[in-house]
């Protein structure tokens, strides 16, 4: 059998494509100096929610300083939201490795593949085996290029609500060091007064700070709960939805046919 030229001038970009994919690209896009700047990203966020977890839990610690049930299912809410916050942290440690695991297996296993198979293709003349490189070629582009995609959008919708979030972990942590500082104010007081029960004045002192701030606690809570919400669309929503984006427009590349020469492309 003969190859003409032009085979021949396929098959070597192709393999030549393997040979720079495999063991140049594959090194670089799978360091984590390539991805710094998502790296980087990444770990603010984290950070973040790491902060919005500790300052939900610390407010929950402190309210639970109020005698009676005054704000009790205050402090039970932002004890289960403190809680789901290790959800986003799950999250944005997986995209973190996922970072360098994709462009490594993109670049090492599926690109030479698909080169193999083009080489396939131009030797066996079947139309099948072009649409499997062209397909496994795609799909290694686009899961190297989902968790960069993400992070990009993600960022863009952080960013419109970054000033409300540190306004929230701002304002539980002086919630809670005003409401510490009430208890231990009254507490010093009351002990001083031998004349009275100290447990009575220090139920008393606290439960009047804490009337005035319930309000304050409710607007507390909504403002976490709308933080957690932001982080989780942000760090889970967006990778789902993104990968979809990706499966739907490889889909839609690939869903027209060649057909044989001489003949007009189809729709499957």
């Amino acid at each position: 059998m003969t190859i003409s030229r032009i085979k021949i001038v396929i098959i070597l970009m192709a393999l030549a494509v393997a040979a720079v994919s495999f063991f140049a690209v594959s090194k670089k896009v799978s360091s984590a100096e390539f991805h710094q700047a998502a790296i980087e990203s990444l770990d603010e966020k984290k950070n973040t929610v790491m902060e919005l977890a500790a300052a939900s839990a610390g407010a929950s610690a402190a309210i639970t300083l109020i005698p009676g049930d005054v704000a009790t299912p205050i402090a039970e809410e932002l004890a289960d939201l403190s809680s789901k916050f290790i959800i986003v942290i799950c999250a944005l440690y997986l995209e973190k490795y996922l970072l360098t695991i994709t462009g490594f297996t993109a670049f090492t296993l599926l690109i030479p593949v698909a080169c193999a198979v083009l080489i396939a293709a131009v030797l066996s003349e079947k139309k099948t085996l072009y649409e499997l490189s062209a397909k496994i070629a795609l799909f290694g582009l686009m899961i190297f290029l989902l968790v960069p995609a993400s992070i990009k959008v993600s960022n863009m919708i952080e960013t419109t609500y970054r000033e409300s979030i540190d306004a929230t972990i701002a304002n539980a942590q002086q919630t809670t060091e005003e409401i510490e500082d009430a208890a231990e104010t009254d507490g010093k007081e009351a002990s001083g007064n031998e004349s009275t029960g100290w447990w009575e004045q220090l139920t008393q002192g606290v439960t009047e700070t804490i009337n005035v701030k319930t309000e304050e606690f409710r607007d507390m809570l909504n403002s976490m709960m709308e933080a957690f919400a932001v982080m989780l669309v942000t760090s889970c929503v967006i990778p789902i939805l993104v990968l979809v984006f990706f499966a739907w427009l490889v889909k839609t590349i690939l869903s027209v046919n060649l057909g044989p020469a001489g003949t007009p492309a189809k729709m499957e």
